[in-house]
């Protein structure tokens, strides 16, 4: 009831979008009083299943773009057609006025505007719908872009979240398809990196993470951070001014090398994946600038993903594989990448990998798409419920995005091929000698440690069994099962029991009356009567129980 307006506007949006039959199914109709013409609206035959969901999800605001958003890097769970409309979602809302952008930023930094700038625009640069970007110039003369969060976005979000939550754990109690595709684990998992991007202080520290990675690459830059202007809801950082990549024609006119920039970014991103471990997740023509000198800008780290050592030398081998069209090897990088269960038909994940090498088999090594490719890999093993870490995910998207750009840039570039020596780089550090020392040394440092703790461990054992302290746990669930079993029969046989003997007793009073031709009174009360009354409850009580269990 906190909620019934905003859930009036999805079941709004839904029924508009041909999705009536979800808001029936679940019960909101009646729940919310709704006017039954909406479900006769058709389902509009023009537009795809997946257009659908995309305007459905542009009707309901900024929590639900956002976390359309960050689905379309869920190609694990989700179908091809829904990723690629997800992937057009755009944040197409008003700025708010520069009144409450000032009123924010002296709040946020609990000081006058004045004493931090000398110059405000009004205008914002950007509006999306987390915030929006002012330009600004501090009294030291810098230039710097001001990101403010939305007024009331946090509350929105959140609310939104609890409702999405809410809705998936109905939707899960009626269709068995909202289990297979795990929305409910999928809304838990992007609505913890929703809430995290609401915080500019990570985005800021994101910011500098990647700019300690090209220190000494004079080709990329990342702006400065300002933190002192800077919190939770502001994000003060370097103004850059240059030319978005996206713009191929202004590019050309000045004279850019495009072949160059594309290799400079692939170069970059393939940097941050395969060596550093930590990468910009959204690569998009918004978020890169061509600065006047020729280098390459990044910006907007709201959204990064992290691979450890493992995932590093796993992908590389999955990579690998591919390219040497090798399927064991590409089954065995798919294992060790993900979370294999017990029941995972390994011929059956083997057979498919199988059809997607033969797709890649005719077309020329040039002409590979990376993300396409992992995107392929992943759904084959999202078919075989193989769990792959989010990052891993993550990170198909953004190669993806970094296709598109680079095919504006360069159309005969190949991803691939550029990424095949950041590979075989990696696979040979593995087996590297310094490789094989560390884990040798490491291993031996961790046996050594634990051979010094066990007489520690042994006298620590021996005082709790001394002290008859020691516990054992088995857990069968099975055992599990008949234990209850065990103890609802052991429960109604003493009940039984005390039955019987009330009973006994009743019988004893009942022929001691008869005998004494008087009526039987304790305390003023008639115990035969009421003692019958009790006998009749508790009889009634334990059929009851009986038929309940279903097994008289």
């Amino acid at each position: 009831m906190k909620h019934a307006g905003r859930y009036r506007e999805i079941a709004m949006a839904l029924a508009r979008h041909g999705f009536g039959y979800m808001v029936e199914e679940m019960g909101l109709f009646q729940l919310l009083s709704l006017p039954r013409k909406w479900l006769a609206r058709e389902t509009p035959e023009s537009k795809t299943l997946g257009e659908r969901i995309r305007l459905v999800l542009e009707d309901l605001g900024p929590a639900f773009i956002k976390l359309g958003q960050l689905a379309s890097t869920r190609a694990d769970l989700l179908p091809e057609p829904i990723i690629r409309e997800l992937i057009k979602l755009q944040d197409q809302v008003s700025s708010f006025s520069p009144e409450m952008a000032r009123g924010i930023l002296e709040q946020e930094l609990d000081t006058s505007l004045e004493s931090i700038l000398t110059r405000f625009d009004d205008v914002p640069l950007a509006a999306a719908s987390i915030g929006q970007v002012h330009l600004g110039k501090l009294h030291s003369g810098e230039m710097v872009a001001i990101k403010i969060q939305r007024p009331g976005v946090n509350r929105i979000i959140r609310r939104d979240l609890d409702i999405l939550r809410e809705l998936t754990a109905m939707a899960a109690k009626r269709w068995e398809w909202v289990k297979r595709y795990q929305l409910r684990e999928m809304v838990e998992e992007l609505g913890k990196s929703l809430i995290q991007e609401l915080d500019y202080n990570h985005e800021a520290r994101n910011t500098e993470k990647i700019a300690l990675q090209f220190e000494q690459d004079p080709h990329i830059y990342i702006p400065k951070i300002y933190w002192d202007h800077t919190s939770s809801r502001i994000l003060t950082m370097e103004f850059l001014d240059g030319i978005h990549v996206g713009n191929r024609e202004v590019l050309l006119h000045h004279g850019y090398n495009l072949k160059e920039l594309a290799q400079r970014l692939v170069n970059s991103m393939l940097h941050q994946i395969f060596i550093e471990g930590f990468f910009h997740a959204d690569p998009h023509p918004g978020n890169l600038l061509v600065l006047k000198n020729g280098s390459l800008a990044y910006l907007d780290f709201g959204m990064t993903g992290r691979l450890n050592e493992g995932m590093k030398d796993h992908l590389a081998s999955l990579i690998i594989a591919l390219m040497r069209k090798n399927t064991d090897a590409m089954v065995r990088a798919i294992e060790r990448l993900g979370l294999v269960k017990p029941d995972t038909d390994l011929n059956a994940l083997r057979t498919d990998l199988d059809k997607i090498r033969e797709e890649y088999s005719d077309v020329p090594f040039s002409q590979v798409s990376i993300g396409d490719a992992l995107n392929d890999l992943f759904g084959a093993a999202q078919r075989h419920r193989i769990g792959l870490p989010s990052d891993v995910l993550l990170l198909g998207k953004a190669l993806l995005t970094l296709e598109g750009v680079v095919e504006l840039l360069d159309p005969d570039l190949s991803i691939i091929a550029l990424a095949e020596p950041f590979g075989n780089k990696l696979l040979k550090e593995r087996f590297s000698s310094r490789r094989i020392r560390d884990k040798l040394l490491g291993g031996a440092t961790e046996l050594v440690e634990t051979l010094i703790e066990l007489p520690r461990q042994a006298r620590h054992l021996s005082s709790i069994i001394s002290k008859g302290k020691l516990k054992l746990e088995i857990t069968v669930p099975e055992l599990e099962q008949l234990l209850r079993k065990l103890d609802q029969i052991s429960n109604r046989l003493s009940f039984s029991i005390v039955l019987l003997a009330f009973s006994i007793i009743m019988v004893g009073l009942i022929i001691g009356s008869s005998l004494n031709h008087q009526a039987t009174m304790l305390w003023n009360v008639p115990a035969i009567e009421v003692g019958f009354v009790v006998a009749l409850l508790m009889v009634a009580f334990l059929l009851y129980s009986i038929f309940k269990s279903g097994r008289f």
